[in-house]
Protein backbone atom coordinates (compact mmCIF):
# COMPACT_ATOMS: atom_id res chain seq x y z
CA UNK A 1 0.00 0.00 0.00
CA UNK A 2 1.25 3.36 -0.63
CA UNK A 3 0.35 6.25 1.64
CA UNK A 4 1.19 9.91 1.80
CA UNK A 5 3.34 10.44 4.19
CA UNK A 6 4.12 14.16 4.60
CA UNK A 7 3.06 17.53 3.45
CA UNK A 8 5.74 20.33 2.18
CA UNK A 9 4.55 23.26 1.61
CA UNK A 10 7.06 26.06 -0.15
CA UNK A 11 7.27 29.89 -0.65
CA UNK A 12 8.60 30.35 -4.00
CA UNK A 13 9.11 33.86 -5.16
CA UNK A 14 10.74 35.03 -8.50
CA UNK A 15 11.95 38.84 -8.70
CA UNK A 16 10.16 39.58 -11.88
CA UNK A 17 9.71 42.96 -10.30
CA UNK A 18 13.21 43.97 -11.54
CA UNK A 19 12.28 43.72 -14.84
CA UNK A 20 8.78 45.01 -14.98
CA UNK A 21 7.44 41.62 -15.97
CA UNK A 22 3.99 41.05 -15.14
CA UNK A 23 3.71 44.55 -14.62
CA UNK A 24 -0.20 46.56 -15.15
CA UNK A 25 -1.88 49.33 -14.01
CA UNK A 26 -2.90 47.78 -10.55
CA UNK A 27 0.06 45.81 -9.93
CA UNK A 28 3.27 47.69 -10.63
CA UNK A 29 5.87 45.49 -8.55
CA UNK A 30 4.94 42.20 -8.40
CA UNK A 31 7.26 39.20 -7.66
CA UNK A 32 5.88 36.38 -9.43
CA UNK A 33 4.72 34.03 -6.39
CA UNK A 34 3.54 30.47 -5.53
CA UNK A 35 2.42 28.54 -2.49
CA UNK A 36 3.37 25.54 -3.57
CA UNK A 37 2.14 21.82 -2.20
CA UNK A 38 3.88 18.61 -2.37
CA UNK A 39 1.85 15.64 -1.27
CA UNK A 40 5.19 13.05 -0.48
CA UNK A 41 4.41 9.08 -0.46
CA UNK A 42 6.09 6.09 0.67
CA UNK A 43 6.88 5.89 -3.08
CA UNK A 44 9.94 7.61 -3.99
CA UNK A 45 8.89 7.36 -7.48
CA UNK A 46 5.70 9.25 -6.67
CA UNK A 47 4.73 12.84 -5.34
CA UNK A 48 1.75 15.13 -6.09
CA UNK A 49 2.58 19.10 -6.78
CA UNK A 50 0.27 21.78 -6.99
CA UNK A 51 0.22 25.86 -6.41
CA UNK A 52 -1.56 28.50 -6.00
CA UNK A 53 -0.19 31.83 -7.70
CA UNK A 54 0.38 35.40 -5.59
CA UNK A 55 2.90 38.24 -6.85
CA UNK A 56 4.73 38.47 -3.18
CA UNK A 57 3.74 39.93 0.34
CA UNK A 58 1.58 37.37 1.51
CA UNK A 59 2.64 34.46 -0.26
CA UNK A 60 4.06 33.00 3.12
CA UNK A 61 0.22 33.69 4.34
CA UNK A 62 -0.79 31.69 1.39
CA UNK A 63 1.62 28.56 2.40
CA UNK A 64 0.89 28.52 5.97
CA UNK A 65 -3.12 27.72 4.94
CA UNK A 66 -1.91 25.89 2.44
CA UNK A 67 -0.52 23.44 4.99
CA UNK A 68 -3.63 23.62 7.03
CA UNK A 69 -5.47 22.26 4.26
CA UNK A 70 -3.88 19.51 3.81
CA UNK A 71 -3.08 17.84 6.89
CA UNK A 72 -5.67 15.58 6.90
CA UNK A 73 -4.25 13.74 3.56
CA UNK A 74 -1.40 12.75 5.51
CA UNK A 75 -1.44 8.69 6.39
CA UNK A 76 -4.50 8.05 3.76
CA UNK A 77 -3.73 5.22 0.80
CA UNK A 78 -3.16 6.95 -2.21
CA UNK A 79 -5.29 4.97 -3.87
CA UNK A 80 -8.24 5.56 -1.92
CA UNK A 81 -7.53 8.97 -2.45
CA UNK A 82 -7.35 9.57 -6.02
CA UNK A 83 -10.29 7.44 -6.59
CA UNK A 84 -12.63 9.61 -4.62
CA UNK A 85 -11.13 13.00 -5.29
CA UNK A 86 -14.81 14.12 -5.22
CA UNK A 87 -15.17 12.84 -1.73
CA UNK A 88 -11.73 14.12 -0.90
CA UNK A 89 -12.80 17.68 -1.70
CA UNK A 90 -15.96 17.76 0.12
CA UNK A 91 -13.86 16.68 3.37
CA UNK A 92 -11.15 19.18 2.78
CA UNK A 93 -13.67 22.21 1.86
CA UNK A 94 -16.39 21.27 5.01
CA UNK A 95 -13.69 22.14 7.87
CA UNK A 96 -15.81 24.88 9.23
CA UNK A 97 -12.69 26.72 11.22
CA UNK A 98 -11.07 26.84 7.92
CA UNK A 99 -14.32 27.80 6.01
CA UNK A 100 -14.86 30.38 8.09
CA UNK A 101 -12.55 32.21 6.91
CA UNK A 102 -13.52 32.44 3.67
CA UNK A 103 -16.14 31.19 3.03
CA UNK A 104 -15.04 29.59 -0.64
CA UNK A 105 -12.73 32.96 -1.44
CA UNK A 106 -9.78 34.75 -0.01
CA UNK A 107 -6.56 32.91 0.85
CA UNK A 108 -8.48 30.18 2.22
CA UNK A 109 -9.27 29.49 -0.89
CA UNK A 110 -6.48 29.66 -2.75
CA UNK A 111 -5.04 27.27 -0.34
CA UNK A 112 -7.23 24.65 -0.79
CA UNK A 113 -6.74 25.38 -4.89
CA UNK A 114 -2.95 24.39 -3.91
CA UNK A 115 -3.86 21.43 -2.30
CA UNK A 116 -6.56 19.85 -4.29
CA UNK A 117 -4.38 20.80 -7.75
CA UNK A 118 -1.55 18.54 -5.87
CA UNK A 119 -4.61 15.98 -5.62
CA UNK A 120 -5.28 16.10 -9.26
CA UNK A 121 -1.83 15.95 -9.84
CA UNK A 122 -0.57 13.17 -7.80
CA UNK A 123 -4.20 11.30 -9.47
CA UNK A 124 -3.08 11.82 -13.05
CA UNK A 125 0.74 10.49 -12.30
CA UNK A 126 -0.69 7.48 -10.26
CA UNK A 127 -2.79 6.73 -13.50
CA UNK A 128 0.13 7.74 -15.78
CA UNK A 129 -1.63 9.81 -18.11
CA UNK A 130 -1.61 13.56 -18.29
CA UNK A 131 -4.36 15.11 -16.31
CA UNK A 132 -6.37 16.01 -19.61
CA UNK A 133 -6.38 12.99 -20.69
CA UNK A 134 -7.13 11.52 -17.07
CA UNK A 135 -10.13 13.93 -17.21
CA UNK A 136 -11.14 12.64 -20.96
CA UNK A 137 -11.13 8.94 -20.11
CA UNK A 138 -13.00 9.35 -16.78
CA UNK A 139 -16.57 7.17 -17.54
CA UNK A 140 -19.16 10.27 -16.91
CA UNK A 141 -20.65 9.55 -13.85
CA UNK A 142 -16.73 9.70 -12.22
CA UNK A 143 -16.44 12.81 -13.86
CA UNK A 144 -19.66 14.57 -12.56
CA UNK A 145 -19.70 12.94 -9.24
CA UNK A 146 -16.03 15.24 -8.34
CA UNK A 147 -18.14 18.29 -9.69
CA UNK A 148 -19.12 21.02 -6.69
CA UNK A 149 -22.28 21.49 -7.64
CA UNK A 150 -23.34 22.91 -4.64
CA UNK A 151 -25.61 26.48 -4.92
CA UNK A 152 -25.52 25.89 -8.65
CA UNK A 153 -28.16 23.78 -9.18
CA UNK A 154 -30.64 26.29 -10.39
CA UNK A 155 -28.35 26.55 -13.30
CA UNK A 156 -26.65 23.27 -13.73
CA UNK A 157 -28.23 20.37 -12.22
CA UNK A 158 -26.17 16.88 -11.98
CA UNK A 159 -28.43 15.50 -14.96
CA UNK A 160 -27.34 18.57 -16.92
CA UNK A 161 -23.88 17.61 -16.45
CA UNK A 162 -24.17 14.28 -17.46
CA UNK A 163 -25.77 15.21 -20.64
CA UNK A 164 -23.65 17.78 -21.59
CA UNK A 165 -20.15 15.51 -20.81
CA UNK A 166 -21.79 12.64 -22.87
CA UNK A 167 -23.09 14.58 -26.40
CA UNK A 168 -19.22 15.07 -26.97
CA UNK A 169 -17.75 11.72 -25.88
CA UNK A 170 -18.68 9.64 -29.71
CA UNK A 171 -16.27 12.40 -31.31
CA UNK A 172 -13.59 13.33 -29.27
CA UNK A 173 -11.31 11.20 -30.93
CA UNK A 174 -11.51 13.81 -34.18
CA UNK A 175 -10.59 16.40 -31.87
CA UNK A 176 -7.83 15.00 -30.35
CA UNK A 177 -6.43 14.37 -33.82
CA UNK A 178 -6.95 17.96 -34.05
CA UNK A 179 -4.96 19.07 -31.35
CA UNK A 180 -2.07 16.49 -31.88
CA UNK A 181 -1.58 17.97 -35.39
CA UNK A 182 -2.66 21.93 -34.66
CA UNK A 183 -2.16 22.28 -30.80
CA UNK A 184 -4.63 24.33 -28.87
CA UNK A 185 -4.82 28.69 -30.00
CA UNK A 186 -3.13 30.75 -27.73
CA UNK A 187 -2.29 34.56 -27.43
CA UNK A 188 0.38 36.51 -26.02
CA UNK A 189 0.54 39.30 -23.42
CA UNK A 190 4.54 39.26 -22.46
CA UNK A 191 5.06 42.35 -24.75
CA UNK A 192 2.22 44.15 -23.30
CA UNK A 193 3.53 45.10 -19.65
CA UNK A 194 2.97 48.23 -18.70
CA UNK A 195 6.40 48.76 -17.51
CA UNK A 196 7.71 47.99 -20.42
CA UNK A 197 9.32 50.96 -22.59
CA UNK A 198 7.62 51.86 -26.44
CA UNK A 199 10.80 50.57 -27.75
CA UNK A 200 10.80 47.02 -26.12
CA UNK A 201 7.53 47.15 -27.10
CA UNK A 202 7.48 47.30 -30.97
CA UNK A 203 10.38 44.42 -30.43
CA UNK A 204 8.43 42.32 -28.45
CA UNK A 205 5.51 42.36 -30.80
CA UNK A 206 7.65 42.00 -33.88
CA UNK A 207 8.89 39.03 -32.09
CA UNK A 208 5.21 37.80 -31.14
CA UNK A 209 4.06 38.24 -35.02
CA UNK A 210 7.25 36.34 -36.08
CA UNK A 211 6.19 33.50 -34.15
CA UNK A 212 3.09 32.83 -35.21
CA UNK A 213 0.56 34.97 -33.06
CA UNK A 214 -2.46 36.09 -34.36
CA UNK A 215 -3.66 37.22 -30.96
CA UNK A 216 -1.74 39.66 -28.32
CA UNK A 217 -2.66 41.44 -25.30
CA UNK A 218 -1.59 44.70 -24.04
CA UNK A 219 -1.76 46.56 -20.54
CA UNK A 220 -3.87 49.58 -20.00
CA UNK A 221 -5.25 52.18 -17.49
CA UNK A 222 -2.38 54.05 -16.38
CA UNK A 223 -2.79 56.99 -18.52
CA UNK A 224 -5.14 57.29 -21.23
CA UNK A 225 -2.18 59.09 -23.63
CA UNK A 226 -0.25 56.36 -23.01
CA UNK A 227 -2.53 53.74 -23.89
CA UNK A 228 -3.35 55.52 -27.06
CA UNK A 229 0.19 55.87 -28.26
CA UNK A 230 1.02 51.84 -26.87
CA UNK A 231 -2.55 50.78 -28.91
CA UNK A 232 -1.76 52.74 -31.99
CA UNK A 233 2.50 51.18 -31.70
CA UNK A 234 0.49 47.51 -31.31
CA UNK A 235 -1.97 48.16 -34.32
CA UNK A 236 1.41 49.45 -36.49
CA UNK A 237 3.08 45.97 -35.59
CA UNK A 238 0.21 43.33 -35.84
CA UNK A 239 -1.98 44.85 -38.46
CA UNK A 240 -5.21 45.45 -38.89
CA UNK A 241 -6.46 42.13 -38.89
CA UNK A 242 -4.80 40.92 -36.04
CA UNK A 243 -6.61 40.46 -32.92
CA UNK A 244 -5.33 42.51 -29.95
CA UNK A 245 -7.15 42.55 -26.57
CA UNK A 246 -6.59 44.89 -23.89
CA UNK A 247 -6.48 44.52 -19.97
CA UNK A 248 -7.34 47.32 -17.17
CA UNK A 249 -6.57 44.59 -13.91
CA UNK A 250 -9.46 46.42 -12.23
CA UNK A 251 -8.38 49.65 -12.21
CA UNK A 252 -11.76 51.88 -12.90
CA UNK A 253 -15.23 52.30 -11.78
CA UNK A 254 -17.64 51.95 -14.49
CA UNK A 255 -18.16 55.00 -15.59
CA UNK A 256 -14.63 55.61 -15.83
CA UNK A 257 -14.47 52.40 -18.15
CA UNK A 258 -16.86 53.58 -20.17
CA UNK A 259 -15.35 56.74 -20.54
CA UNK A 260 -11.62 55.64 -20.83
CA UNK A 261 -12.59 52.81 -23.70
CA UNK A 262 -14.40 55.13 -25.52
CA UNK A 263 -11.11 56.71 -26.57
CA UNK A 264 -9.78 53.19 -26.59
CA UNK A 265 -12.36 51.78 -29.20
CA UNK A 266 -10.87 52.96 -32.56
CA UNK A 267 -8.08 50.28 -32.07
CA UNK A 268 -10.76 47.73 -32.28
CA UNK A 269 -10.01 45.38 -29.08
CA UNK A 270 -11.27 42.06 -28.76
CA UNK A 271 -12.19 42.49 -25.57
CA UNK A 272 -11.19 44.41 -22.33
CA UNK A 273 -10.71 42.81 -19.81
CA UNK A 274 -11.35 43.54 -15.58
CA UNK A 275 -12.40 46.77 -16.80
CA UNK A 276 -13.77 47.05 -13.18
CA UNK A 277 -14.02 44.88 -9.70
CA UNK A 278 -14.23 41.33 -10.43
CA UNK A 279 -17.16 41.23 -8.00
CA UNK A 280 -19.28 43.68 -9.57
CA UNK A 281 -21.64 41.67 -11.71
CA UNK A 282 -24.05 44.07 -12.66
CA UNK A 283 -21.21 47.07 -13.39
CA UNK A 284 -19.96 44.60 -15.91
CA UNK A 285 -23.26 44.11 -17.41
CA UNK A 286 -23.35 48.29 -17.76
CA UNK A 287 -19.66 48.47 -19.91
CA UNK A 288 -20.54 45.47 -21.70
CA UNK A 289 -23.64 46.98 -22.57
CA UNK A 290 -22.38 50.77 -23.33
CA UNK A 291 -19.50 49.12 -25.10
CA UNK A 292 -20.52 46.47 -27.85
CA UNK A 293 -19.36 45.41 -29.89
CA UNK A 294 -16.18 45.45 -27.91
CA UNK A 295 -16.20 42.46 -25.69
CA UNK A 296 -15.78 42.37 -21.78
CA UNK A 297 -13.82 39.65 -20.13
CA UNK A 298 -13.24 38.94 -16.97
CA UNK A 299 -12.19 35.81 -14.37
CA UNK A 300 -8.99 35.81 -13.36
CA UNK A 301 -10.04 36.62 -9.66
CA UNK A 302 -13.37 35.21 -9.95
CA UNK A 303 -13.38 33.96 -6.60
CA UNK A 304 -15.65 31.04 -6.92
CA UNK A 305 -18.11 29.26 -8.71
CA UNK A 306 -20.60 31.32 -7.44
CA UNK A 307 -19.67 34.65 -9.03
CA UNK A 308 -19.47 32.88 -12.00
CA UNK A 309 -23.01 31.74 -11.94
CA UNK A 310 -23.92 35.17 -11.71
CA UNK A 311 -22.01 36.79 -14.62
CA UNK A 312 -23.97 34.46 -16.90
CA UNK A 313 -26.78 34.84 -15.68
CA UNK A 314 -26.70 38.41 -16.06
CA UNK A 315 -24.85 38.28 -19.29
CA UNK A 316 -21.81 40.44 -17.99
CA UNK A 317 -19.28 39.25 -19.79
CA UNK A 318 -18.28 37.78 -23.16
CA UNK A 319 -15.54 35.86 -22.02
CA UNK A 320 -14.99 33.77 -19.54
CA UNK A 321 -11.38 33.70 -17.78
CA UNK A 322 -11.32 31.48 -14.83
CA UNK A 323 -7.77 30.79 -12.91
CA UNK A 324 -6.20 26.75 -12.46
CA UNK A 325 -4.85 28.36 -9.33
CA UNK A 326 -8.00 31.04 -7.59
CA UNK A 327 -10.64 28.52 -8.21
CA UNK A 328 -10.04 25.33 -5.71
CA UNK A 329 -8.59 22.97 -8.85
CA UNK A 330 -11.10 20.65 -10.79
CA UNK A 331 -13.65 20.21 -8.58
CA UNK A 332 -14.65 23.87 -9.28
CA UNK A 333 -13.50 24.41 -12.60
CA UNK A 334 -15.25 21.77 -14.65
CA UNK A 335 -19.12 23.05 -13.24
CA UNK A 336 -17.75 26.58 -14.66
CA UNK A 337 -17.16 24.85 -17.71
CA UNK A 338 -20.20 24.07 -18.09
CA UNK A 339 -22.15 26.85 -16.92
CA UNK A 340 -20.20 29.01 -19.76
CA UNK A 341 -21.45 25.80 -22.19
CA UNK A 342 -24.89 26.37 -21.40
CA UNK A 343 -24.74 29.73 -21.47
CA UNK A 344 -22.54 30.38 -24.68
CA UNK A 345 -19.74 32.29 -23.14
CA UNK A 346 -16.43 31.09 -24.55
CA UNK A 347 -13.49 30.13 -22.06
CA UNK A 348 -10.33 31.82 -22.33
CA UNK A 349 -8.21 30.93 -19.11
CA UNK A 350 -6.33 33.68 -17.26
CA UNK A 351 -2.39 32.48 -17.40
CA UNK A 352 -0.45 35.52 -16.02
CA UNK A 353 1.41 33.71 -13.39
CA UNK A 354 4.10 31.69 -12.54
CA UNK A 355 2.92 27.84 -13.68
CA UNK A 356 -0.40 28.85 -14.76
CA UNK A 357 0.13 28.45 -18.24
CA UNK A 358 1.41 24.75 -17.32
CA UNK A 359 -1.48 24.48 -16.13
CA UNK A 360 -4.68 26.09 -18.15
CA UNK A 361 -3.25 23.81 -21.42
CA UNK A 362 -4.64 21.14 -19.65
CA UNK A 363 -8.08 22.69 -19.01
CA UNK A 364 -8.31 23.35 -22.32
CA UNK A 365 -7.10 20.66 -24.19
CA UNK A 366 -10.39 19.06 -22.36
CA UNK A 367 -13.15 21.85 -22.54
CA UNK A 368 -12.33 21.38 -26.73
CA UNK A 369 -12.31 17.46 -26.05
CA UNK A 370 -15.74 17.00 -24.06
CA UNK A 371 -17.21 20.12 -23.29
CA UNK A 372 -17.32 23.11 -25.52
CA UNK A 373 -16.28 21.05 -28.72
CA UNK A 374 -15.21 24.00 -31.14
CA UNK A 375 -12.41 26.50 -31.07
CA UNK A 376 -14.54 28.98 -32.18
CA UNK A 377 -13.85 32.35 -30.24
CA UNK A 378 -10.89 30.41 -27.92
CA UNK A 379 -7.86 31.40 -27.21
CA UNK A 380 -6.19 30.81 -24.26
CA UNK A 381 -3.49 33.08 -22.71
CA UNK A 382 0.43 32.39 -22.65
CA UNK A 383 3.05 34.66 -20.95
CA UNK A 384 6.76 33.97 -21.73
CA UNK A 385 8.08 33.51 -18.48
CA UNK A 386 9.37 31.57 -15.95
CA UNK A 387 8.48 28.21 -17.78
CA UNK A 388 12.78 27.17 -17.59
CA UNK A 389 11.90 26.49 -13.78
CA UNK A 390 9.28 23.47 -14.31
CA UNK A 391 10.05 19.62 -15.16
CA UNK A 392 7.00 19.42 -17.62
CA UNK A 393 6.81 23.17 -19.25
CA UNK A 394 4.36 23.71 -21.65
CA UNK A 395 5.79 24.18 -25.40
CA UNK A 396 4.12 27.11 -27.70
CA UNK A 397 4.77 26.65 -31.69
CA UNK A 398 3.21 28.73 -34.06
CA UNK A 399 0.81 30.43 -31.63
CA UNK A 400 -0.75 27.02 -30.08
CA UNK A 401 -0.07 24.62 -26.87
CA UNK A 402 1.66 21.68 -28.22
CA UNK A 403 -0.32 18.42 -26.21
CA UNK A 404 1.36 17.62 -23.12
CA UNK A 405 2.01 14.21 -23.06
CA UNK A 406 3.86 13.21 -19.34
CA UNK A 407 1.63 12.30 -16.79
CA UNK A 408 0.72 14.87 -14.08
CA UNK A 409 -0.83 18.37 -13.96
CA UNK A 410 2.45 19.72 -15.18
CA UNK A 411 3.26 21.60 -11.73
CA UNK A 412 6.33 20.33 -10.51
CA UNK A 413 8.77 22.98 -10.45
CA UNK A 414 12.68 21.74 -10.16
CA UNK A 415 13.88 21.57 -6.33
CA UNK A 416 17.11 23.66 -7.65
CA UNK A 417 14.73 26.00 -8.07
CA UNK A 418 13.21 25.76 -5.13
CA UNK A 419 16.05 25.78 -3.30
CA UNK A 420 17.28 29.29 -4.96
CA UNK A 421 13.86 31.16 -4.87
CA UNK A 422 12.31 29.87 -1.96
CA UNK A 423 11.35 32.70 0.77
CA UNK A 424 13.40 33.92 2.53
CA UNK A 425 16.00 31.54 3.24
CA UNK A 426 17.01 30.53 -0.63
CA UNK A 427 20.25 31.03 -1.99
CA UNK A 428 18.74 34.07 -4.10
CA UNK A 429 16.29 35.98 -1.31
CA UNK A 430 19.51 35.02 0.95
CA UNK A 431 21.92 36.52 -0.76
CA UNK A 432 20.10 39.43 -1.95
CA UNK A 433 19.48 40.42 1.46
CA UNK A 434 22.85 41.06 1.70
CA UNK A 435 24.06 42.36 -1.50
CA UNK A 436 21.28 45.06 -2.00
CA UNK A 437 20.53 43.35 -5.09
CA UNK A 438 17.18 43.28 -5.38
CA UNK A 439 14.50 44.79 -2.77
CA UNK A 440 13.08 42.32 -0.23
CA UNK A 441 9.24 41.54 -0.53
CA UNK A 442 8.79 39.35 2.85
Amino acid sequence: MTTIIAVEVVDVRFPTSLTQDGSDAMNKDGDYSAAYVILHTTDPALSGYGFTFTIGRGNDICAMAAEQRAMPLIGRDVDDVVSDLGGIYRELSSDSQLRWLGPEKGVEHLAMAAVMNAAWDLAARRAGKPLWQLLADMPTDDLVDVMDLRYLTDVLTRDEAAQMLEELRPTRAERLETLRRDGYPCYTTSAGWLGYSDEKLRRLLQEAVDQGYTDVKLKVGANIDDDVRRLAIAREVIGEDANLMIDANQVWDVGQAIDWLQKLAPFRPRWIEEPTSPDDVLGHATIRAAMAPMGVATGEHGMNRVLFKQLFQANAIDYCQLDAARLASINEILPVYLMAKKFGVPVCPHAGGVGLCELVQHLSIFDYLAVSGTLENRVTEFVDHLHEHFVDPCIVRNGAYVLPSRPGYSAEIYRASLDEYSYPDGSYWSGSRVEGTASVVG
